[in-house]
């Protein structure tokens, strides 16, 4: 991308979005994780730009992200929400970090709150697992990311399911698992919402299910439900 490409694209992303208001959508959300756009320019390994969009610490990559979402809150209004998804891992290497540290999450994701972003989207193959294991062994990116920024957090990563979403890739069933853990975060504050993938996928009652205390009631995942997104 020539840097007049770049430009263009950070209009695009602001364009959307404005539509997106102005057509009555409650809000947007940015993917900046699993190696899309937004993620190829955080990335050390990817993003070797000497035009002042590359650099060699994770805030100077960051550059790309952060203009658009100044260019995004430039064209809504103060309280339409921005969210951006993330993810540390990147896809075939699950032990990736972008921030290495608990200090260093919480300077690239100031910097993005003070760019505009309301909330951030935690990817991680398993809700579960800890973030940063060294300091604690059982925080996942959703509450470390809520714990540094104070901002409204999503996690999501194999919600109601015993196995991650690259198990299902390879063609094996996932069974349905208790959420008894998840609801303890949840109630603890560790973030502030759920997002479902898989197990919505293969049972569109799921969350009626869950309602209702019908968890017995709710389907194993099959691979064969990705062929509902075609």
């Amino acid at each position: 991308m020539s840097k007049s490409d770049v430009a263009d694209t950070i209009d695009a992303f602001a364009r959307a979005a404005a539509d997106a208001e102005r057509l009555g959508f409650d809000g947007v959300e940015l993917h900046g994780g699993h190696g899309y756009l937004i993620n190829q320019f955080f990335s050390e390994d990817l993003n070797q730009r000497s035009d002042g969009y590359g650099g060699s610490t994770l805030l100077e990559r960051s550059r790309f992200a952060v203009e658009v979402l100044k260019a995004i809150r430039s064209v809504v209004t103060p309280g339409f929400p921005v969210i951006l998804r993330l993810s540390q891992w990147k896809p075939k290497d699950f032990r990736a970090r972008l921030a290495g540290t608990p200090a260093a999450l919480e300077e690239w994701l100031g910097l993005l709150v003070n760019a505009g972003a309301d909330a951030f989207h935690l990817s991680q193959p398993a809700y579960w697992q800890p973030a940063f294991p060294e300091v604690d062994a059982t925080l996942n990116l959703a509450g470390w990311a809520k714990k540094v920024t104070g901002v409204t957090t999503i996690t999501v990563g194999s919600v109601g399911l015993r196995s991650d979403v690259y198990d299902s890739f390879a063609g094996k069933d996932a069974q349905s698992a208790p959420l008894d853990d998840l609801l303890a975060r949840l109630g603890r504050g560790e973030f502030d919402l759920v997002a479902i993938g898989r197990a919505l996928l293969q049972d569109a009652a799921w969350l009626e299910k869950v309602r209702q205390g019908r968890v017995d009631e709710i389907e194993n995942f099959t691979p064969k439900a990705f062929l509902t997104l075609d």
